[in-house]
């Protein structure tokens, strides 16, 4: 979570979990038996890494990497509604990023090959399942660093594999978009492969937008996890947007224009988009 959002995360989760309508929450029983599936999904998506992927090939791996995906959105209770009418092979996926279960719900419409920061690698577990799934890590302020990214990026997108990046470069609650960093976007324009533009929005059971999956601010991983688990029947919007960079713009255009198409396909009002526009000025 992005300490720069201090004391916002958890006022959002304390707007999630008090004083709402309890048709929207769940009870203690069915947060713990998620929470249980939910351990067993990912001991069991480790085994599927440590046992299954060094035998296996590249398609593998993403079938089980997106099957793995929706067995672990589902064991927090979570539906997935996915419009895919404008993906296309070998895409770079521009997404903007709210939870740590974005991960998850892209891979299970979209199985992709991330790029992570550097530390990543060497966080306990987690490093070592984010390499095992191709995950790209990003070297910040070594410019021949990110010279070798690109060309690791290029080599998973002319595979006809997606690649998927959070160019907003952390987390918010899901009601507005931060600026987009246009560098991020730079390695497919530069071997003429498509960028897919991609919203992630989350719903409560009575149609609100819900706040439980920011993981922002202050809010650890363990209370994100809790908040998304107390959510009675949440539900994980993908829209994809018309592919952009194909017509010879440059990376500060397409950038630009997929933060407008998120924006619309996340269901976020222009005004409140232009309001986050004059705060990063």
């Amino acid at each position: 979570a992005d300490p720069d959002g201090y004391g916002q995360g958890v006022r959002s989760l304390c707007q999630t979990l008090s004083g709402e309508n309890w048709l929207i929450r769940s009870s203690v029983p069915i947060r713990a038996f998620r929470l249980f599936r939910l351990a067993l999904e990912m001991m069991r998506a480790v085994l599927v890494v440590f046992c299954v992927f060094p035998v296996c090939g590249d398609a593998a791996r993403l079938r089980l990497k997106a099957r793995a995906a929706r067995r672990i959105i589902d064991a927090l209770g979570i539906k997935l509604e996915a419009d895919l009418s404008h993906a296309v092979p070998g895409a770079l996926i521009v997404a903007n990023h709210i939870s740590w279960v974005d991960i998850f719900v892209i891979n299970a419409a979209l199985p992709s090959a991330f790029v992570a920061k550097e530390e990543v690698r060497h966080w306990p577990l987690i490093g070592w399942l984010a390499e095992k799934n191709d995950t790209v890590f990003l070297r910040r302020g070594s410019h021949g660093h990110a010279r070798i990214i690109n060309r690791e990026i290029a080599e998973i997108l002319d595979r006809g594999n997606h690649v998927a990046v959070f160019p907003e470069g952390t987390t918010t609650d899901g009601t507005h978009l931060l600026h987009f960093h246009a560098a991020l976007i730079q390695p497919a324009l530069a071997v003429g492969r498509p960028v897919l533009p991609l919203a992630i929005s989350y719903w409560e059971a009575d149609g609100s937008r819900s706040l439980a999956p920011g993981y922002v601010g202050d809010v650890s991983l363990m209370q994100c996890t809790v908040a998304i688990a107390g959510c009675r029947r949440l539900v994980a919007r993908v829209t994809t947007c018309p592919v952009l960079g194909l017509a010879g713009e440059d990376r500060r255009q397409v950038a630009v224009v997929a933060r407008e198409a998120i924006g619309a396909g996340a269901g976020l009002a222009r005004h409140g988009m232009a309001e986050a526009n004059r705060l990063q000025v």
